[in-house]
């Protein structure tokens, strides 16, 4: 379960019912939801997210193929769009145009996550970084791992210690907290900011005008 703060509207990302999704003939419309929420009516704002967001989660999930993180896309969507309200010429179209923040954040992350999985640090397996390297790699694999280590070198040295750990070592949270003497929450805390930053600075390779 995910809370957000956007401005004065706070969500909370609830699982989704079969009645989620649709639109309720008895309540107010789309474009009256939306015509309060520009006013700063926050539980306008909330009526627009419990009514659409079991249709953002399932777009999530079948664009992606997996639920991984798509609660976290969600949130983001929703975050999004109240942010940018404004911009949405008809408001009877809130659902679609919802829909096309969803597509963008999920083609994003997808982006992101290519490199690491050229190089295989997206999976479960040791990754052996010297055959990676060698001049016999293919040549995206070894200009993909050059940027890893030109990244790892801008980060704080705890955060690119245990990501390396996680990743490339291929040890498991306990491991990595006991490795670099600190808490399993310290450990978690580092090497998903890690990640963040490497996810972050991947996009730019692969980025397409959204």
């Amino acid at each position: 379960m995910v809370k957000a703060s956007t401005g004065s509207v706070r969500l909370r990302l609830v699982g989704a019912s079969a009645a989620q999704g649709r639109p309720d003939a008895k309540g107010p419309s789309d474009e009256a939801l939306v015509t309060r929420a520009r006013r700063r009516d926050p539980a306008a704002f909330e009526g627009l997210y419990r009514r659409h967001a079991a249709f953002a989660l399932n777009l999530a999930v079948h664009i992606q193929g997996t639920t991984a993180d798509v609660e976290d896309i969600v949130h983001d969507a929703f975050v999004r769009a109240h942010e940018r309200l404004p911009e949405l010429r008809d408001a009877t179209l809130f659902r679609s145009w919802l829909g096309s923040i969803v597509v963008r954040l999920v083609r994003t992350r997808l982006r992101r996550r290519r490199p690491l999985t050229v190089l295989g640090l997206a999976g479960h397996e040791p990754v052996d970084l010297e055959s990676v390297a060698s001049p016999a790699a293919d040549p995206e694999a070894r200009a993909l791992l050059a940027q890893v280590y030109a990244l790892l070198q801008t980060m704080p040295a705890d955060d690119r210690i245990a990501w390396t750990l996680r990743h490339v070592e291929r040890h498991g949270l306990d491991g990595v907290a006991a490795l670099t003497g600190c808490s399993l929450a310290t450990a978690k805390r580092r090497i998903q900011r890690a990640q963040s930053y490497l996810s972050e600075k991947f996009v730019a390779p692969y980025a397409e005008a959204l």
